[in-house]
């Protein structure tokens, strides 16, 4: 066969085989696996936050109590961060990230439903803020379980010294699957960026999203669904509860502030896993999250300090590791939201503000808020959250927001229009989480009674609640 033939005919099976194989690699091509650097980054992430709560939102908070307390404390965040985490495998993950109505998902993802067929051995994908960049499901399943667990476990710092053990768990069963499923959902929940095909289609996708999302609210970590929801949440549980035996008339300062500042630090460390974590890839939106949380945390400590300095005549360890906090609370919505200038900007207001919320507002309010929740994560977290929309601004050195996800197109509604924003979800949040509070405090009352004996109470949890001691006398 001459020469010319064979070619011919080797490009004619050539093309017949490729032909064949068009659509598989049409269909590889529309769904790329994830990026092993953002699967990595993610897991990291992940690992991050659960420190957070265990041991860094445990030590924090016990070593704000007494004595005879902290070990009921530590039991507290552990077994709390552990019934949530179940349940959220259980069904909070699809109540909180399935397609179903504006307020809350289906039941789709039951027990983790579809997250991996054993027959393919394939992986389900969920989407990041990139198209054709998606991340395993399971990864995004478990760092937003350490999301909804330490949530939870923030509510605790209201309730310490004088709550039953049994009444604390049916709460927050209760308290996560009434406020914190459905706002996660009103506030996270779209459809993704590979949705978002041609502009004839926006409208529709549009809908699927949740509430507080089709609004255009920005949170990019969780400044309405973790720190509002479950510092509201907490005041509502102080005021429930009622206070301490003593309280206003004996000393109940905290027994550990080391212990303490041991905590704030593994927070602030966790944290990074927190925002940066929320980018969902290890890209540029990271890197400002990571810098932002770090920025704006250290603001918070030198403007706390400074504000108790003047007011006290002395700074304390307690404001810088308070102050520490608020930063990472208020920075939380805007981390990945906003520029370096919104990060000075919001470190140093909060600070102050947060200095106000623990002082004078809690004086106006007149709850035994006992590790101040409401005056850190609920002030810090309005704060964070209305300044999410002024510093998102490109004029004020912000990244602006996409407006348009078929084409990736950023742009800005204009200060005011997106503080309007901002403040609308605010107050839809410390309504809706307010009135669950009560409700399921009301039936937890009920059902268990929520507060220990008197004789308890004075001996100190520890002993009663729980048969041992964090410390030997």
């Amino acid at each position: 066969m001459p020469a010319a033939a064979k070619t011919a005919r080797t490009l004619s099976r050539l093309s017949a085989a490729l032909a064949v194989l068009a659509p598989a690699l049409s269909h590889a091509a529309a769904a790329p696996l994830p990026d092993k650097g953002d699967t990595a980054w993610m897991l990291t992430a992940t690992a991050l936050v659960l420190l957070m709560s265990v041991p860094g939102l445990a030590l924090f908070y016990g070593g704000l109590v007494r004595t005879k307390n902290m070990l009921s404390v530590l039991m507290q965040v552990f077994v709390g961060f552990s019934l949530i985490t179940v349940l959220w495998c259980i069904y909070g993950y699809s109540l909180a990230f399935t397609e179903g109505n504006s307020v809350i998902g289906g039941l789709s993802r039951l027990f983790l439903n579809g997250t991996f067929d054993p027959k393919t051995g394939t992986y389900s994908l969920a989407s990041t803020f990139s198209k054709h960049t998606p991340l395993y499901e399971l990864v995004y399943v478990a760092f937003q379980a350490t999301f909804a667990a330490i949530t939870c476990c923030l509510i605790l710092g209201a309730l310490v010294e004088r709550i039953r053990f049994s009444a604390l768990l049916l709460f927050l069963a209760i308290w996560f699957t009434f406020s914190y499923c459905p706002i996660a959902h009103m506030v996270w929940y779209w459809a993704g960026p590979d949705a978002y095909t041609a502009a004839d289609k926006v409208a529709a996708v549009n809908a699927t999203g949740g509430l507080i999302w089709q609004w255009g609210a920005l949170d990019f970590a969780g400044g309405t669904v973790v720190h509002i929801n479950a510092g509201v949440a907490g005041l509502v549980g102080a005021f429930v509860l009622g206070k301490r035996i003593g309280f206003g008339r004996e000393p109940m300062a905290p027994h550990s502030l080391t212990m303490t500042m041991v905590g704030a630090s593994l927070l602030w460390f966790g944290w990074f896993g927190f925002n940066a974590g929320s980018a969902l890839e290890a890209n540029g939106s990271a890197a400002m999250a990571f810098m932002n949380t770090y920025l704006a945390t250290a603001c918070a400590v030198l403007s706390w300090m400074g504000g108790e300095w003047l007011i006290k005549g002395k700074p304390s360890m307690l404001g810088a590791a308070s102050g520490a906090v608020a930063g990472l609370v208020a920075i939380t919505p805007a981390a990945g939201n906003v520029g370096i200038p919104g990060a000075f900007a919001i470190g140093i207001g909060v600070g102050l503000a947060c200095l106000w919320g623990v002082t004078g507002l809690k004086k106006l309010i007149k709850a035994d808020d006992s590790l101040d929740v409401f005056g850190v994560h609920a002030v810090g977290g309005i704060f964070g959250a209305l300044m999410t929309g002024i510093f998102n601004a490109p004029f004020l050195g912000g990244p602006g927001s996409t407006v348009d996800w078929v084409t990736g197109a950023t742009g800005y509604p204009g200060v005011w229009t997106q503080f309007l924003i901002q403040l609308k979800a605010v107050c839809l949040v410390f309504a809706w989480t307010a009135v669950v509070a009560f409700i399921a405090f009301y039936v937890v009352d009920l059902v268990v009674g929520l507060r220990v004996p008197e004789e308890e109470e004075r001996e100190g949890l520890d002993i009663t609640s729980h048969g041992e001691r964090a410390y030997d006398l």
